[in-house]
């Protein structure tokens, strides 16, 4: 496998495989995840579709190395959602309304049934899992930095086999 094929394909696996993580977390243990974790899935989609089109055969090799670019800038955005994550856990900041105690509105009442009828939403300054002493949103903050990295360097090798 080329390196034209082989970065793309890296970069596909880890977000599946942090996807499969999280997912495998929250329904195989239970773990549910808050909306500050939520958010943290959507760059590992982005960067994995954007790596799926640069498995496409018709992508050039200038197209890949500008999609693997584009995989690093979302890596290093999850980063920061990730470090913002961890922040709110150790109460070094307040979090989102929706995640640190600030309960929806209802609206009306069935609304307010349904919210009743449930589990309260978990809390992003809770830490529900730890291995270490760090969160899953802190190792997370060393997977998309990993990532970033190796995205950035997967770009500047496509951009000088172009």
């Amino acid at each position: 496998m080329t390196s034209t094929r082989l970065f793309p394909s890296l970069i596909l696996a880890a977000c599946v495989g942090a996807l499969a993580s999280a997912l495998t977390a929250q329904y195989g243990f239970g773990l549910r995840p808050c909306a500050l974790c939520l958010y943290q899935r959507v760059p590992y989609v982005l960067a994995g579709l954007l790596a799926a089109i640069a498995l496409l055969p018709a992508v050039p090799v200038r197209g890949k190395a500008l999609l693997a670019a584009l995989c690093a800038l979302v890596f290093l955005a999850n980063t920061g959602i990730a470090v913002f994550h961890v922040g709110v856990e150790h109460h070094w900041w307040a979090g989102l309304a929706a995640c640190t105690g600030g309960a929806p509105q209802a609206q009306t009442v069935a609304q307010l049934k349904a919210m009743l009828a449930g589990p309260p939403p978990p809390r992003c300054d809770q830490v529900p899992w730890a291995l270490f002493g760090i969160s899953m949103a802190g190792y997370n903050v060393f997977a998309s930095l990993a990532l970033a990295l190796f995205a950035g360097w997967a770009a500047s090798r496509l951009t000088r086999a172009a």
